[in-house]
């Protein structure tokens, strides 16, 4: 089920494909919310078998290595926890 994380900075839509067990997916999301952005988010493991699949033919398009955390920022795609990629692509 998709969550959302509201923040200040709305400018740039932002969305993760995350594993709840992931420590790298963890430190992605701190850093989005410690940085104030507004964003949604799924984890992957959490879905129903169906929702799943879907899920991850959604991050295959993107990631075709369909590994985690993959972050869609606008249309860029940033696969796994890149800090400098990510001030980047979100102007931080």
């Amino acid at each position: 089920m998709e969550q959302h994380v509201p923040g200040t900075r709305k400018d740039k839509k932002v969305f993760v494909w995350a594993l709840s067990t992931c420590m790298w997916c963890k430190k992605a999301k701190k850093f989005l919310e410690d940085n104030g952005v507004e964003f949604s988010y799924v984890f992957v493991d959490t879905l129903d078998e169906e929702e799943r699949e879907k899920a991850l033919k959604d991050v295959e398009k993107y990631n075709s290595s369909v590994s985690f955390p993959t972050i869609l920022v606008e249309n860029r795609c940033i696969v796994g926890f890149d800090e400098k990629k990510l001030k980047e692509a979100l102007g931080l």
